[in-house]
């Protein structure tokens, strides 16, 4: 893939601006948003599958532009072996990144680059920090916001993509966004994404449309890694259901065949 060790460093203002207003239900709630389109993602459907180019592309994304202010302290990044990276990428990924660790002997606790086994660093210590970054708003962890939104992955693809300019005669406030989709229409999260954002190591335009593709295709893949597994189960046991309740009618049917009715 081509991330490397300097990703956080790359997590630009934008990235650190984006706070708590992508997910927050309660933000200038007035008003009907606008409905988002339902989307033909590659993971609906019982026989749905992680789309991984896509979620790697993804990864870049929240890596440049939403860690800055957004954990993700559900995900180890050895997980990221399911999307297909290898254990050096792994190791690169991480090692970008000091957790605190101890006590050691002396009883302090100290810095060290994180590792494989370790969840997604969060860009902040506690939440104390985070709300201070970002003018009392605190940061949700995106581990499960695809799941945490009744409108799942077409809300935050529709949220990612759908800033516009105000129509004429509504106010926007200083510090304010124009957004559709959002309850109210006003948010406080500037859109954060910009065309060619990211660039992408497969050569694919980092359009704004794709980016959030990518990120959303990401985020679905987080809160729900082991979906694939799950539906190829789930297959399983409805066959198995199938062909034993075939087995059991015929049963009942060569055992009953003698008797008159």
């Amino acid at each position: 893939m081509g991330i490397v060790c300097n990703l956080r460093r790359a997590a630009a203002a934008t990235g650190l601006i984006a706070a708590a207003a992508l997910v927050s239900t309660s933000a200038f709630a007035a008003g009907d948003a606008k409905h988002a389109e339902e989307q033909d993602w590659h993971f609906e459907g019982i026989f749905g599958t992680v789309d991984k180019a896509s979620a790697q592309r993804g990864l870049q994304v929240y890596l440049e532009v939403c860690s800055g202010c957004h954990s993700l302290k559900q995900v180890a990044y050895r997980n990221l072996s399911d999307l297909g990276f290898t254990e050096a990428e792994i190791k690169a990924i991480a090692a970008d990144y000091d957790v605190t660790d101890g006590p050691n002997d002396e009883g302090e606790m100290f810095e060290r680059p994180a590792i494989a086994s370790d969840a997604f660093v969060s860009p902040f210590p506690n939440n104390e920090a985070a709300q201070a970054s970002n003018n009392g708003a605190l940061p949700p962890d995106l581990s499960l916001q695809v799941k945490a939104h009744a409108g799942g992955a077409n809300y935050i693809y529709a949220l990612l993509s759908g800033y516009e300019d105000a129509p004429v005669g509504k106010d926007v406030p200083n510090g304010l966004s124009y957004n559709p989709f959002f309850p109210g229409e006003l948010i406080a999260m500037p859109a954060p994404l910009a065309e060619d954002g990211v660039e992408y190591s497969d050569g694919t335009v980092a359009s704004v449309d794709q980016m959030a593709w990518d990120v959303v295709n990401f985020m679905q893949w987080a809160a729900e890694p082991e979906m694939e597994q799950r539906k190829k189960m789930g297959f399983k046991v409805v066959l198995f259901l199938i062909i034993l309740s075939a087995i059991l009618y015929a049963a009942k049917r060569k055992m009953w065949s003698n008797l008159d009715h």
